[in-house]
C-alpha cells in the first residue's frame, strides 16, 4: 500500500507542487572541509566526467589521453583502456589511466553513470537481494583470489557480512564489468605497487564503484572510493558491512578512505526508498550550495550514516498545512484563502524531484554528463587559494 502511494505521489508531483510532506532541506555548513580536500574532489569530478565520453553517444578516449572533454587537463595521464559493456549488459561503461609522476601517483578507474532517466528510475525500483562478500562461491580459484596482494586483507576478515542485502541492479553490472577491468588491475597493481588505487564514479557509476571496492578491498588492494550522486546499494546489514571494511583502526569516520558526495535537491543518493529495505552508508560529504560552483564552505563531512544535516535531512519533514474541505464548509473562498496564506509552505520532497536529474544530479562542482568541451578550468579554479 505505500509503495503504491508513493508511485501515485510520484506521478501527481510531475504536475503540482502539493505531496503532504514538506521537505526540510538542510542549508548549513560547519567548514569542516580542508583545501586540500576540497582540490582534491574538484578533480575527481573531473576525471569521472571524462568517463562520458564512453559509450554509445560518446565521442571515445584515444590514447596517450585524448579526448573531446577535459583529458588536455590531464598531462601526465595514460590511457590504460576503456569498457561499454553495452545497453544490454546494465550499461557500464569507464576507463582505466595511470597518473604519473609528478601528477600523484594512482590506478584511477572512473566509473560512468547512465545517460538513460527512464532506465535510472526503473532500476532504482528493485528490492534488495541477498549478497555474499568477496572471496566467496564466485568460481575464483582460490590461488587467484589474492594476486597481486598488496597487505593481507585483515579489515574485510574481520568485517561480517550478516543479512546483507544488495541492489540486484547494481550487483549485475558489476559482474558484467568485473571481467572486463579486473585483468588490467591485477597488471597494474603489480607493474606499479607504489601507485594507489583510486575508484572514482558518479550516478549508479558510483554504485558499481562501490561494489568493485568491496572486492578490490577483500583482495588486499587497500582503494581509495569516491562517488558522486551515489544512490543507496543496499540494506542496513550491507552499509554496515562496508563502514566497517573502510573504517580504520575503529574509528568510525571513513572519509579518508570512501568519500560519498552528495548535494543538496539531488533525489539520487535518497534513493531507492528507505521503505523498500535500502540504507545509505557513511562518508558523505555534502554541498549545500543549490547552484555552481561551490566554495569550501559549502562543503561539510557528515557524521555516520544519515546525517539529518546532510542529503538524509532532505527525508526528515513535517506534515503540511491541512486543507481545508468543503465537508468542513470551507467553500472556494476559503480553499482560495488557504492557498494563499499556505503555499510558500508547500514544496516537494527532494527525493522526488525527479527532474533534478537532469540538474542537481549533474552538479558536482561542474555540470557533468556531457562529452564536450569545456572553458579551461583554471578561470574557475584560480580563485580558490592553493594549499600550503
Amino acid at each position: 500500500m505505500a509503495t503504491k502511494l508513493g508511485l501515485l505521489c510520484l506521478t501527481l508531483l510531475l504536475q503540482t507542487t502539493y505531496c503532504g510532506v514538506v521537505s526540510q532541506i538542510p542549508l548549513r555548513s560547519n567548514g569542516n572541509i580542508s583545501i586540500e580536500l576540497f582540490n582534491d574532489l574538484e578533480e575527481l569530478s573531473r576525471i569521472v566526467d571524462i568517463a562520458y565520453c564512453v559509450g554509445l553517444t560518446g565521442t571515445g578516449i584515444q590514447k596517450p589521453f585524448l579526448c573531446a572533454s577535459r583529458c588536455q587537463d590531464f598531462d601526465n595521464f595514460e590511457l590504460v583502456t576503456t569498457w561499454n559493456t553495452g545497453q544490454l549488459l546494465s550499461d557500464s561503461c569507464g576507463y582505466i589511466v595511470l597518473s604519473h609522476p609528478p601528477s600523484e601517483p594512482r590506478i584511477i578507474l572512473a566509473f560512468r553513470g547512465t545517460y538513460s532517466v527512464a532506465n535510472t528510475i526503473v532500476d532504482l525500483s528493485t528490492i534488495p537481494q541477498e549478497y555474499a562478500p568477496y572471496p566467496g562461491d564466485d568460481g575464483v580459484e582460490e590461488s587467484d583470489r589474492y594476486e597481486g596482494l598488496r597487505k593481507p586483507p585483515k579489515t574485510a576478515k574481520k568485517a561480517e557480512c550478516l543479512n546483507c542485502a544488495v541492489h540486484l541492479g547494481f550487483m549485475k553490472s558489476w559482474q558484467y564489468t568485473k571481467p572486463l577491468v579486473l585483468p588490467y588491475i591485477k597488471e597494474m597493481v603489480q607493474k606499479y605497487p607504489e601507485y594507489k588505487l583510486v575508484l572514482v564514479g558518479h550516478s549508479l557509476g558510483g554504485a558499481v564503484a562501490a561494489l568493485a571496492s568491496l572486492e578490490f578491498e577483500a583482495r588486499g588492494w587497500n582503494p581509495q572510493v569516491t562517488t558522486f550522486g551515489e544512490p543507496k546499494i543496499g540494506n542496513e546489514g550491507l552499509v554496515e558491512y562496508l563502514d566497517k571494511v573502510f573504517a580504520r583502526n575503529g574509528d568510525e569516520g571513513i572519509t579518508h578512505r570512501y568519500r560519498r558526495v552528495t548535494h543538496v535537491d539531488d533525489p539520487v543518493p535518497l534513493l531507492p526508498l528507505t521503505e523498500w529495505g535500502y540504507q545509505p552508508h557513511a562518508g558523505e560529504i555534502y554541498i549545500s550550495k543549490l547552484d555552481l560552483p561551490p566554495q569550501v564552505k559549502d562543503l561539510r563531512s557528515c557524521k555516520g550514516d544519515a546525517d539529518p544535516d546532510c542529503i538524509a535531512g532532505a527525508e526528515n519533514g513535517r506534515d503540511n498545512p491541512t486543507m481545508p474541505f468543503n465537508e468542513q464548509q470551507a467553500g472556494i473562498k476559503g480553499i482560495q484563502d488557504w492557498w494563499k496564506e499556505n503555499k510558500g509552505a508547500l514544496s516537494v520532497p527532494p527525493r522526488w524531484r525527479i527532474w533534478q536529474i537532469f540538474f542537481a544530479h549533474r552538479d558536482y562542482f561542474w555540470r557533468l554528463g556531457l562529452c564536450v568541451p569545456w572553458h579551461d578550468y583554471k578561470d574557475w579554479y584560480s580563485q580558490y587559494p592553493e594549499p600550503p
